[in-house]
């Protein structure tokens, strides 16, 4: 080809939608944010290829990785509407991190991807600086991420979210394990609906038409968007802590399939797990999502958490020993069920008061 073929004033990735500057200024304004959350193992810093973490320099002799990943789902779609993007990473942080900690695997490092039509350098900040924040407070690093600007997949600023977490066990302390009838099930209070079932939150909320600009029926203090958006609790330290006593024999992160989806997880064969939705405290939100929409009991336990964001698993000797481990980390703690012998996959048996949750 020749020179003059190339005009020099022809089409511009800018001009299809992709701004390269801004990806380079969001990459040096989160790069504080990162440093933050380092720990011992990390090797480097943002900007290589590949990030690098050395299991031995973080304390383990004998380790097996562990590793999730997960997003934050329909919730990110009040964020975007509403403005409200400073919790949705710790949100996706939790729905990692908390899957990690239930095999007995401690956090060590963690990537996102931030997905968007056209990147808004501010907006994508703040949602960073949550991720960051998640990190930290669950005691991992965030080594490293990706950003895509993909106009045409997604509208003007609309978003969406991955995240990474890989975590490490020795290998004789991986969960669950000795799990047997007459074990105590715990239950650890949730923040509210976390990262789940926000698809039939938002058509729940049009159906009984309460805009969620609007005061929310269950709490006037906040609107109904700003109740819903809560950040899903992290449980890390505290289920650690547990562990570390050598107290917790198996756990289950209560996230999509509530409690009868996701504690048969914890359990071996030949057991089932006898619960009372009676001996746990549920949050209002829950209580106005089941009288304005209409949901059965049944439903609202096999799509939500119902005020039970994690479950623990310990013998019933330990109960008392376990229980103040836990509320010295400052969680709300339930006895919740028990462990039972029974035929068959495992799985939960959920009895619930007349008028549940009401």
């Amino acid at each position: 080809m020749t020179r003059a073929a190339y005009p020099g004033n022809g089409a511009t990735y800018r001009e299809a939608g992709v701004d390269i500057e801004a990806g380079d200024a969001l990459v040096e304004a989160i790069k504080p944010l990162a440093r933050a959350t380092s720990r011992s193992g990390v090797m480097g810093g943002l900007g290589g290829f590949g990030a690098l973490f050395d299991l031995r320099a973080a304390g383990f002799a004998d380790p097996v990785l562990v590793s999730t990943t997960d997003g934050v789902g329909t919730k990110l779609k009040i964020a975007i509407d509403h403005g409200l993007h400073d919790t949705v990473g710790i949100d996706l942080v939790a729905m990692c991190v908390n899957d990690l900690v239930v095999q007995g695997a401690e956090p060590l490092f963690f990537l996102d991807y931030f997905a968007t039509g056209s990147l808004d350098v501010a907006a994508a900040s703040r949602v960073i600086a949550g991720i960051a924040e998640g990190c930290s407070r669950s005691g991992c690093a965030l080594v490293g991420g990706e950003t895509a600007e993909m106009p045409g997949m997604y509208h003007g600023g609309d978003y969406d979210l991955a995240g990474f977490a890989v975590g490490a066990a020795e290998r004789g302390s991986l969960l669950p394990r000795d799990v047997t009838p007459g074990d105590v099930v715990l239950g650890l209070a949730s923040s509210g609906v976390h990262s789940n079932g926000f698809s039939l939150v938002r058509r729940v909320a049009t159906q009984a038409g309460v805009p969620l600009d609007a005061p929310a029926p269950f709490d006037e203090a906040m609107s109904l968007a700003e109740a819903l958006m809560v950040p899903t609790r992290l449980y890390v330290l505290p289920v650690l802590a547990l562990h570390r006593a050598g107290l917790l024999r198996a756990a289950a992160h209560i996230t999509g399939g509530g409690l009868p989806g996701n504690l048969p997880r914890a359990l071996p064969p030949g057991t089932l797990a006898r619960l009372d939705a009676a001996r746990w405290d549920v949050p209002p939100v829950f209580r106005w999502l089941a009288q304005a929409g209409g949901i059965a009991a049944d439903e609202m336990l096999r799509v939500f958490n119902c005020g039970v964001g994690m479950t623990l698993i310990v013998a019933a000797a330990d109960e008392a020993a376990a229980r103040a481990i836990l509320e010295a980390e400052g969680e709300r703690v339930f006895t919740i069920g028990t462990v039972e012998a029974g035929d068959g996959a495992p799985h939960a048996e959920i009895s619930t008061p007349a008028g549940w949750p009401a």
